[in-house]
Parts: C-alpha cells; structure tokens; sequence
C-alpha cells in the first residue's frame, strides 16, 4: 500500500487502538493491526471495484440484448423481466421488490455483510437499468442468447466474487435445501423450470427455448467467472521412491511439495500395515503429461491420483513460470 496511506492507518490506529489494547499498544501490536487494516481495506475497496463492474455488464446484458428482443433469463431476474413484459411495469422497480425478500432471507442465511453488499448491488442495477443507455447491439436470436446470457452471467459473477448476489435465487435455494432434502441445484433447477413454463404459456415456446439457452449461457459464464480462469491439478503419488519424486517435483518444476504420512493396506494382506510417506502437489494442466514421464521414469509403478482444484492462494504456484 502507498506509504502515504499506511502512514494515515498508523496515525489512526495510534489515537483509536482496538477495545483490547485498552492498556496501551506496543509498536509490534501496531504494526500487525496496521497490516490487518491494509488488508481489509485492500479487499474491501476490490469487492466494490468488482460489483461495479459487475453491475454494469449485467445492465449491458439485459438493455443491450435481453430487453429490445423480449427474452428472459432465469431466476429472480428471469421473474423480473417475465413479469415486465406481460405487465408492462417498470423493470428497476421490480428487480428491487422481488429480489428483497430473498436479500432479506440473506441477511440471516449468509451474514449481515453479505446482505448489506447484496442490496447495495441491487440498487445500484435497478439505477443502472433505469438512467444508463446502453446501444441495442443486434436482432439476431441466437447471439442475443449467447452474448446476452455471457454479460449478464459476467455481472452476476462478479457480484458473487465481490461477496454480493444481483440475483436472489440461490439465496433461497440455500434456505431450501437446509429445510428439505433436496440440494442447493435441485431447488434451482426446479426454480428455473418453472420460470421458463411460464414463459413457454405467457409468451411462447420459441422465446422459452431461447431463454433456457440464455440460461445455460449465463450461468456456465458464473461459474467460470466465479471459480476461476485457470485450471490446476492436484497429485497425490504413492512411492518407496517418495524423496526423489518431491526432489524433482522442487527442482525441475518449481513447485511445492507436501510430505504426509500414512499407512498402506492389500486385499488378503494380514501382516501390519506399512507407513507410507506421500507426496502431494498442484500443478497447471499444461504440466501434467510431462510429470505423470518424470514420475514413471523414477517409479513405473507409482500411484497417482489426480482431482480438479478450482483455484490456489498462496503458495508457489502462480509465482513461479511454467517450464517447457
């Protein structure tokens, strides 16, 4: 953070120290709550970046492409833009009224930040939807179904990495699933089905189809907005050769390794079990074929397990270059 800044938290941390210090602050003290400060701040000021920008693709998705060709998306914005076309009543308005009583629920199922952030988000698409003019971008079908549902699945995206929903349908889907036994997808999916029923009755079953495509559009963009560009790999290689795979792990790829322990057990083996150290890492997938070479060439008869890891903090990993 810029000295300047840092200066400021110090100053303010000095004259109005945490409750806990009420005997006075150390300059060890200060200087961790200063950087616990710089660190709140700093994400604190990027959730806001990323709910604006959020924010904003969403209103492109539905003025730009949604709106001038009367197609809907599903979940509560799905509700909002079915219930305006048939009304005729005031888009922003009814982004605000349906989504609060699932933003309320949020308040008690995710925290009063979240709902806090949540109705801030939602406000400020309801302004955007009403003042920005956004340009009517095309007429043709399929690309209002493909690049409408990206934006706005792009806006909803980031509003969940910002710690916010333009979007109150998982919120109640969360509420669900813990009072019945069906899970957080299941209830969505029912959800969705019958906003797109609806849809097929009220307007018609060509717009429905082309809504559920707007919806599979959007929410495969959420979750690749939401878990993450790239892709990594998790390994766990069990092999008597255990240090010399963790050596070349280090040395030729740059990247971490974890050591645990554990023991290994046969079918129809009765003997004691054999401790086993295991080796684990995360690599991109770009370097899995290569390590799986470097890991045969030590142990041909190694045993590798491979997951899919969403994303890494921390670590190694995204600091240290892919090596060919």
């Amino acid at each position: 953070m810029n000295p300047f800044f840092q200066q400021i938290i110090v100053e303010h941390l000095r004259k109005h120290p945490p409750r806990r210090y009420n005997k006075g602050m150390s300059q060890k003290a200060l200087e961790n709550e200063a950087r616990k400060m710089q660190i709140s701040i700093k994400h604190y000021v990027w959730d806001i970046l990323l709910i604006i920008i959020g924010v904003v693709s969403a209103g492109f998705g539905l003025k730009g492409f949604l709106l001038p060709n009367s197609f809907i998306d599903g979940g509560v914005t799905g509700i909002s833009l079915l219930v305006a076309e048939v009304t005729g009543f005031s888009l922003p308005v009814l982004i605000v009224l349906i989504n609060a009583p699932f933003i309320t629920m949020g308040f008690t199922q995710m925290g009063r930040r979240f709902g806090i952030k949540s109705i801030a988000a939602i406000l400020l698409l309801a302004i955007v939807v009403a003042t920005v003019e956004y340009p009517h971008i095309t007429s043709d079908k399929l690309l209002v179904a493909v690049f409408g549902g990206f934006f706005l699945g792009a806006g909803i995206g980031l509003a969940v990495r910002g710690g916010a929903v333009l979007d109150g349908t998982e919120v109640l889907a969360v509420w669900l699933s813990r009072k019945t036994g069906l899970t957080i997808g299941d209830v969505i999916l029912l959800f969705n089905i019958l906003i797109f029923a609806f849809a097929a009755w009220l307007l018609s079953v060509e717009v429905a189809l082309y809504s559920i495509l707007i919806y599979l559009s959007a929410s495969k963009t959420v979750d690749f907005i939401v878990e993450g560009v790239d892709e990594y790999i998790g390994l766990t290689i069990i092999s008597a050769e255990h240090e010399e795979i963790r050596q070349m792990i280090v040395h030729e790829f740059g990247r971490g390794a974890t050591i645990y322990y554990g023991k290994g057990g046969f079918v129809g083996e009765h003997k004691d079990l054999k401790p086993l150290e295991i080796v684990y890492t995360v690599i991109t997938r770009l370097e899995l074929a290569r390590i799986k070479k470097e890991v045969e060439k030590i142990d041909s008869g190694a045993f590798i397990v491979m997951s899919n890891v969403r994303d890494t903090r921390g670590g190694v990993i995204k600091k240290k270059p892919f090596k060919h």
